[in-house]
């Protein structure tokens, strides 16, 4: 991957994106295809190392919301041509997305949200419990009502998807600098005028925040709101499966958010602790493991007596209303952000680099990004809640 632990960093730049996860990889990357150059990307870490590095991976267009639903459906067309542009192996795996619903009134959401999704393309269906069970052999169908699947769904590597984009952003020219932490940012009237890092000050013509949990702070710097939380997920992998694991979707029930799929030799699973704090605290907890094994032995019990040889900890980037904040800020011109996922960063990334491509460029993006506006939460604009929420 291309990273450089800089001495110092350029004097002066024409955008500097904050933060070296999956969002400012291909940002960067949107932005140099375009032509852009004088890019640098700052990372106070390694690239890669914050929430894009510990994410689950899945890769889907199954919202409520239809903006979240085209930001999803056409990045899952971008990681079907990952490998031709920009040019890497991110080992996809389109098995679908199976949502396991176990309320009616969890059935008359995800009808709702499939009327929308189809008519946007997406090829999702509902489907009665039996035909769910044949394509996740793993599943109990007490208490099962039906389940939403798409089979254009699917998961990748998400660290194969940071070093994709950013070797191509590298070989165009931008500069990637990581270690390098981001202390202060000036302002003049209303623009950035300087960024400010434990490696020296770069001066710049614009500012992407793309920091992820971080980015509060961030905006705290140059006095734009961006209500952005940071909540621990974890996950953890089962040992080798013999047999071998038969070939199963994306599975999750929603009553409980507990999922699992298929992971080199064995499984991956993970379910959201709702009693988790906020806070930037990533230490994996077998405590954890506990409770979701007594969630999964109602849904697939066989799971839950599987051998773990391991798991991690990760960060959700979470919103009031668990939908990104993507825009310009209207208090300083050459400030953009693109944050604030709720986890969804991963899947969103081909389609918000683009955007943020697009904004910078002033020119239209291919989506009313309006509602995904911070000033939602500021101005008492109406917000639309993603019901698809894991």
């Amino acid at each position: 991957m291309p990273s450089s632990a800089l001495r110092t960093v350029p004097h002066s730049a024409d955008v500097v994106i904050i933060g070296g996860g999956v969002m400012g990889a291909g940002t960067a990357f949107h932005l140099a295809e375009a032509g852009v150059r004088n890019i640098v990307v700052l990372e106070r870490g390694d690239l890669g190392c914050g929430s894009s590095g510990k994410p689950i991976g899945g890769v889907r267009a199954q919202f409520s919301d239809p903006l979240n639903i085209e930001l999803g459906h056409r990045s899952l067309h971008a990681y079907r041509n990952f490998r031709a542009r920009p040019g890497a192996d991110i080992r996809l795996d389109t098995v679908g997305y199976l949502f396991l619903l176990t309320a009616e009134e969890q059935v008359a959401v995800f009808e709702s949200a499939v009327g929308v999704q189809n008519g946007l393309g997406v090829p999702s269906r509902m489907i009665g419990p039996r035909e769910a069970q044949q394509l996740c052999p793993w599943l109990s169908t007490d208490g099962l009502v039906a389940a939403a699947y798409s089979p254009t769904d699917g998961h990748a590597r998400p660290g194969l998807v940071v070093r994709g984009y950013a070797k191509a952003a590298a070989d165009a020219g931008v500069t990637f600098a990581t270690h390098t932490e981001v202390t202060g940012i000036d302002t003049a009237g209303t623009r950035v005028a300087r960024v400010h890092t434990s490696n020296g000050a770069i001066a710049c013509g614009t500012v992407i925040c793309a920091a992820g949990a971080w980015s509060r702070q961030i905006g705290d710097m140059v006095g734009v709101s961006l209500p952005v939380r940071p909540v621990r997920r974890q996950l953890a992998f089962s040992a080798p499966l013999v047999p071998p694991a038969p070939r199963i979707p994306f599975t999750i029930d929603f009553s409980s958010t507990a999922y699992f799929h298929n992971s080199d030799d064995g499984l991956l699973f993970g379910l959201a602790d709702p009693d988790q704090p906020e806070g930037f605290d990533t230490t994996w907890t077998p405590e954890w493991l506990e409770l979701y094994r007594a969630v999964v032995r109602r849904r697939a019990p066989a799971l839950a007596g599987l051998e773990t040889v391991g798991g991690w900890a990760g960060l959700y980037e979470n919103t009031p209303d668990h939908n990104a904040l993507i825009g310009r800020s209207g208090e300083l011109d050459n400030f953009l952000y693109a944050t604030g996922f709720s986890g969804h960063g991963f899947l969103q990334a081909p389609a918000v680099g683009e955007v943020m491509r697009d904004l910078y460029l002033e020119r239209r993006p291919f989506a009313d990004i309006g509602p995904f506006s911070a000033d939602r939460f500021r101005t008492g604009a109406e917000t639309r809640p993603e019901a698809h929420v894991v």
